[in-house]
């Protein structure tokens, strides 16, 4: 057998781990990863490279109903991110059930599709022994799979037999991607993405959706050993500006220390980071705000 290569959409209802499990499967973090709906707002790619293939995996948005402009554009994401992909991984989440989301996205994005078809059935280390079996039967019920297979993106249990499984699908074809590559991502997305991440982890539950990230300047100083950045966190409201700074600044501090550790992994250099804090109302119903922010 001959050296295989091709695209994975990795799609499924939010919250569902698909970002845990592309990261697991890629082998370090391309994609950051939230508890929280909605997190991912790009079509990421990571890409997985071994010595008898390459897997370019697209980490999309959850598939939702949407409720503003950007929902909409998310969506329309995931729908673009279809077109020309070898196969199409569906992800569920074996601890909270599967159920009518899982169904409206298996309907919606994966039914239609003309290759190979698979669902990872995630987060099964939640479950003790047959509590697996009932969602595996309801995962395989949602569409005509090819596989259906148990996986913990969390542990690593089931993950070489996906890979296997992908290997058995996927075509023959040179790589795709430069050895060494693990993401096509343009810097500053990724480091926006890092910010982001940590404001995410810290903030109560009416503001993570408002909060996007501008990257206003990487400046690398490599006799120093030092990169400057220096980055926008945006909200929608006054109200959650002042969520976001913290009281004395300490909320916006605690943001920027743990993002600068994330940074400084990335980077392999030492980090420093300025962040502040803007409001642009409403910006995730302004299509204009959504365009200046690539979204």
């Amino acid at each position: 057998m001959g050296f295989r290569s091709g695209f994975v959409a990795v799609v499924g209802r939010p919250n569902v781990g698909k970002s845990s499990l592309v990261n697991a499967l890629v082998g370090q973090k391309v994609t950051i990863v939230s508890d929280k709906p909605q997190t991912t707002r790009f079509a990421i790619r990571g890409v997985l490279t071994t010595d008898r293939l390459q897997v370019v995996f697209t980490d999309t948005p959850g598939y939702h109903r949407p409720r503003t402009a950007l929902g909409t554009r998310l969506n329309r994401r995931v729908d673009d991110s279809m077109e020309g992909v070898d196969v199409v991984l569906l992800v569920v989440d074996a601890a909270a059930g599967v159920g009518s989301g899982d169904a409206f996205v298996a309907a919606r994005e994966v039914a239609p599709f003309r290759g190979p078809k698979l669902c990872a059935v995630n987060k099964t280390d939640r479950l003790r022994g047959a509590a697996v079996l009932p969602q595996l039967a309801a995962a395989a019920g949602l569409a005509a799979f090819d596989h259906v297979l148990p996986v913990s993106a969390r542990t690593g249990s089931g993950l070489p037999e996906l890979h296997a499984v992908l290997e058995g699908v996927l075509p023959e074809g040179p790589a795709l991607y430069a050895a060494g590559t693990a993401t096509d991502q343009p810097l500053e997305l990724r480091i926006g993405e890092l910010v982001r991440e940590q404001a995410l982890a810290r903030t109560r539950e009416e503001v993570p959706h408002s909060i996007a990230v501008q990257v206003e300047e990487v400046a690398r100083d490599d006799e120093r050993g030092l990169t400057t950045i220096r980055a926008t966190v945006l909200v929608e409201r006054e109200s959650q500006k002042g969520i976001v700074i913290g009281r004395g600044g300490a909320m916006l501090k605690e943001i920027g220390s743990h993002a600068r550790a994330e940074l400084e992994a990335l980077l392999h250099t030492h980090v420093f980071l300025e962040l502040r804090v803007k409001v642009l109302r409403e910006w995730q119903r302004d299509p204009t705000a959504l365009d200046r922010l690539g979204l």
